[in-house]
């Protein structure tokens, strides 16, 4: 028995606990694979450890090393991978960054996470970050150490460009190695930004170990082994696209294949070209390439259950509800509920959000004093593991936790009898109707089942009589607001159903905030403005 246990304490060791330990162990095992493929170029195993080691040389050499936090603004790429993966081999800090921030909003994230380099795209859309960054704060436009009280602790800002130019000495090269070895599974490997509907951006701290192991515990949930060839147009820079899709890709030794700006046409010939098994990623894009595969005559035959249903054929699609919707938040690093993506729940669990993956605890409590709530009542959602956030920039433990540990996360959900879990919204997103509960979220659901609607935004507005419920709908040219409020009624009590419309053909006009979430203020504003009672019904959507 002896024996026994000293070889599980042998295999445990071997298993790689921080991102250098994971990119070696890749080599070794799958060298010649593709770890990274984009539209210009593919990455092999061996490769990514080749030039993120010389990489986190040049990084020494130029005064990086651990505890460095480094923002990083960029478009996904081999090139971002290259870059996150070479600073994290160190134990440098990685600071993902949206593309889409305007210069007063990188301010406060450079401030908030105390970035003390800055690593930037020259241009992406339109943005020019560094120049930005330069114009607003009176910077100097060569490479001085930056002193300047807005950002106290930024020192420098190197374009992307810049960095592929940093010279490497032997010294420094031994140093990485170092240093690299050093590296713990308890070391802060990144600080993610998130926001809610309302308020500023967090900045979430994760580790080595507890970003690895919220990853690995739903690998199987979102059907990703070593054979996957993962397409994902999430941005790195949020939690699904890191987590999502870079570390998991690494952690199963599978192949990620991703590209800076989505189109219909250039994404499907990327699936057919690099025979994508998997899609993952929004389901209105899913849906938006399926309408044009026909005509571009694109080959998806090597995509596998568990993509997104849009892109399979029918006969590998899931009845609507019977598959769980993935849950999770940038303080989980990701998914933490889920079930085989393609597997069908039981059905006293459709609609749900599966089970709460190992390493996870879940506790329903009473908003209103944190109280365990009783099994199938609605409630506050509370987490408490190894895999949760390590901290939070400029928050205390006290402020993050409860008294035994757990973290509020402010959406409401419930636990039925056996353990699977249901998403019934946001606490502050939830409002009264004349005395009775509405949950936003039950509301977009019902919504979305009703024919001609692809999605639905819910939230409350007040028109002089007291909140009211109010939707921005989109849906095809042939539905009214008549017919989808006549299907609504099916599916939702009276109080339920919304009474404030706006019917729209695509999403682009709803408010969302750097993270992507909805913005819950600005949609408001947009159906105070826009919407038009019951009363006046109106037959097509508005442009």
């Amino acid at each position: 028995m002896a024996q026994v246990h000293e070889q599980d304490r042998e295999a445990e060791a071997v298993v790689p606990r921080t991102v250098d330990e994971l990119v070696r162990s890749r080599a070794v095992a799958n060298a010649a694979q593709p770890a990274v493929i984009d539209p210009t170029a593919h990455l092999t195993y061996a490769e990514l450890d080749i030039t993120t080691e010389h990489l986190a040389a040049a990084f020494i050499e130029a005064g990086i090393a651990a505890g460095t936090r480094v923002g990083l603004v960029m478009p996904n790429g081999i090139g971002w991978v290259r870059i996150a993966i070479a600073l994290t081999r160190i134990g440098a800090v990685l600071v993902p960054l949206s593309t889409l921030l305007k210069t007063p909003e990188l301010i406060a994230q450079l401030r908030v996470a105390a970035v003390q380099t800055l690593i930037a795209t020259e241009e992406f859309r339109g943005h020019r970050y560094a120049d930005g960054l330069r114009a607003a704060l009176a910077l100097p436009d060569d490479d001085a150490t930056i002193l300047h009280p807005e950002l106290p602790a930024l020192r420098r800002i190197w374009t992307v460009e810049h960095t592929a130019r940093l010279p490497v000495t032997p010294e420094a090269a031994a140093v990485a190695r170092t240093s690299a070895a050093t590296v713990t599974a308890a070391d802060p490997l990144t600080i993610m930004f998130t926001s809610g509907s309302r308020g500023l951006p967090k900045g979430v701290i994760h580790s080595h170990g507890n970003a690895f192991g919220a990853v690995r515990s739903g690998l199987a949930g979102r059907c990703i082994d070593g054979d996957t060839r993962l397409y994902l147009p999430m941005p790195f820079f949020w939690v699904g696209g890191f987590g999502g899709g870079v570390l998991s890709a690494l952690l199963a030794g599978a192949t990620l294949v991703t590209e800076e700006i989505p189109g219909p046409e250039t994404t499907l010939r990327l699936l057919e070209r690099e025979r994508v098994t998997l899609f993952r990623g929004w389901p209105d894009q899913a849906e938006a390439l399926a309408r044009q595969a026909d005509s571009i005559g694109a080959d998806l035959s090597a995509l596998r259950p568990g993509s997104l249903d849009a892109l399979l054929p029918a006969k590998h699609r899931a009845r609507p509800g019977t598959r769980a919707n993935l849950f999770g938040m940038t303080e989980s690093f990701g998914p933490y509920s889920g079930y085989p993506a393609d597997t069908d729940m039981p059905e006293s669990a459709f609609g749900s959000c599966g089970k709460p993956f190992d390493g996870m605890q879940v506790r329903i409590a009473d908003p209103a004093d944190g109280a365990p709530a009783p099994t199938g009542s609605i409630g506050e959602i509370l987490l408490r593991g190894p895999h949760m956030l390590r901290g939070m920039c400029g928050r205390s433990r006290e402020d993050l936790l409860t008294e035994d540990g757990f973290y509020r996360t402010g959406d409401l959900g419930r636990l039925d009898e056996a353990g699977f879990l249901f998403y019934h919204g946001r606490s502050d997103d939830m409002f009264k109707v004349s005395g009775a509960t509405v949950y936003p979220s039950e509301v977009e659901k019902a919504l979305r089942g009703v024919t001609g609607v692809e999605n639905a935004f819910v939230t409350s507005v007040d028109a002089g009589r007291g909140d009211q419920v109010a939707a921005a709908v989109v849906c095809d040219r042939a539905a009214t607001a008549a017919r989808i409020r006549a299907g609504a009624r099916d599916l939702l009590s009276t109080f339920k159903i919304p009474t404030i419309w706006l019917l729209l053909e695509s999403d682009e006009s709803i408010p969302r905030g750097s993270t992507g979430k909805v913005d819950l203020n600005g949609l408001r504003d947009l159906l105070s403005r826009k919407g038009y009672a019951a009363d006046e019904l109106r037959s097509e959507p508005t442009p």
